[in-house]
């Protein structure tokens, strides 16, 4: 198992769950079972990277866990992590992954698998994916899609249902044929000197028509490896609904 270090990013203002890190689940708030899930897998260090006091103050004091206060104005969790990554002082070459701040369910083998993907690979990025297993999920724009190479590098991620199986779809879109089609994962892991160069690249024209960041590294000709995900990687909490249904997961000992 390789030497990593998890950073989490947590924005206290989401449109849809305001103050969404400190929502609570089991009494507890959610930034925190985030970051006892980063804890479980190994983490050499979990830092949580935060533009809020609130926040800060959440976790102050508990052991393992430490927080980067970064500027409020940037414009994604990467940036974010880029600016914890100075406040860190990690060398280039460390293993950082990117556990989003509404994934109190993430399993500790998945969290290990995206920082093994980077030492194994090579590539200075990877990420994980898992099959779709049903036509709603495919052709719904709000699930990323992705396909990768034999070798596993990612060759294109998209809203679209790709690859796109033109004998099969001109008869029936609600039946899957044969074949595997991939979900996107949205964990990453990094090298700590390129999450400073990726941060700092401009959005590239692939990633603004398709609103997905990681198409900006794959546009500048860098390699994303894309692992399955060895455990489910239940979905993170974006709404109130959401938080019902996590609550409910919580006191089910999910």
């Amino acid at each position: 198992m390789p030497d990593f270090v998890v950073a989490i990013p947590a924005r206290f203002a989401s449109t849809r769950l305001p103050g969404k890190p400190l929502a609570l689940l089991a009494g507890e708030p959610m930034v925190l079972h985030v970051a006892k899930r980063a804890l479980d897998a190994g983490a050499r260090e979990v830092w949580v990277a935060t533009d809020d006091a609130r926040i800060a103050t959440a976790l102050d004091g508990l052991e393992g866990i430490r927080v980067a206060m970064t500027d409020t104005a940037h414009a994604s969790g990467t940036d974010r992590l880029a600016e914890c990554a100075r406040h860190a002082g990690w060398h280039d070459d460390v293993i950082v992954v990117n556990l989003q701040g509404d994934e109190p369910f993430a399993p500790a083998a998945g969290i290990r698998a995206v920082a093994e993907a980077v030492a194994q690979s090579g590539a200075p990025m990877s990420t994980l994916a898992a099959p779709v297993e049903d036509a709603p999920t495919l052709f719904d724009p709000n699930v990323v899609k992705l396909v990768r190479t034999a070798d596993g590098d990612a060759l294109y991620f998209s809203r679209a249902p790709i690859p796109w199986h033109r004998d099969a779809f001109a008869q029936s879109k609600d039946v899957l044929p044969a074949g595997q089609w991939l979900r996107h994962i949205g964990i990453y892991g990094y090298r700590a000197g390129f999450l400073r160069q990726f941060a700092a690249m401009p959005p590239g024209v692939l990633e603004q028509v398709e609103s997905l960041e990681q198409l900006r590294a794959l546009e500048a000709g860098f390699r994303i490896s894309v692992s399955l995900s060895p455990a489910p990687f239940p979905p993170g909490i974006d709404t109130p609904e959401d938080l019902e249904r996590a609550e409910a997961m919580m006191r089910a000992g999910g």
